[in-house]
């Protein structure tokens, strides 16, 4: 064999490695869990419990945030309470911004998530995220994020932010699971998502939530 035919075999299995790669993850192996969700807007009052409850279930140090409360004044005068937190986006930007492959969407239930082994706290997810929703841990000195308590959900648990809201404003569950509560919520409910224009299809749904010309 010549050493140009061994060339052009090498370059061919590459370039199959190459479109392999390249296929979307929805093609490559089917998705058990699509995990969202459905936050109601009107039944938040601001109590800040789910804020407690994930510091404490998650070891977030003090000043920083996996999920926070905002308040807004609407134009027509009235107070709203905006919970907000990772998206867990389909088409998430925080993972194509990474440089070493630390922020992953993992196949087999799309969390968005990640690897502290890999993470060297370059920030670049951070600047990617349209919500604001990574920090860098002082303490671990790596990004860190809501993982959608993705310890817990495995074991039959709700996040702790949903287990812990005493007016059931949060709605967790499986979208691949129809007759979860979270999937006949945004499906028999108008629901609107944040930020959609910027096109990274998160998965958290809020109802009644003003329009962003609104906040």
């Amino acid at each position: 064999m010549s050493i140009s035919t061994t060339r052009r075999e090498a370059v061919k299995a590459v370039a199959v490695i190459a479109l392999s790669l390249a296929v979307p993850v929805s093609a490559q192996a089917e998705r058990k869990h699509r995990w969202a969700m459905y936050i109601d807007v009107s039944k938040c009052y601001g109590c800040y419990a789910c804020v407690a409850a994930c510091a404490a279930e998650n070891n977030v140090p003090i000043g920083v945030f996996r999920t926070w409360i905002e308040r807004h004044v609407t134009k027509g005068g009235t107070v709203i309470f905006v919970p907000k937190q990772c998206n867990h986006c389909e088409n998430a930007p925080c993972v194509k911004a990474c440089p070493t492959g630390a922020t992953y969407k993992r196949t087999e239930d799309g969390l968005v998530l990640v690897n502290d082994d890999l993470c060297i706290g370059c920030g670049a997810c951070i600047q990617a995220c349209p919500y604001g929703a990574r920090f860098f841990n002082p303490v671990k000195g790596v990004v860190d994020k809501c993982t959608f308590c993705e310890h817990r959900i495995y074991q039959g648990k709700l996040p702790a932010c949903v287990e812990t809201c005493p007016t059931g404003a949060r709605v967790f569950g499986d979208l691949n699971d129809p007759e979860s509560p979270v999937s006949q919520l945004v499906k028999k409910m108008p629901t609107s998502r944040l930020k959609e224009w910027t096109g990274a299809e998160p998965m958290i749904f809020y109802r009644d939530l003003p329009s962003e010309a609104d906040l």
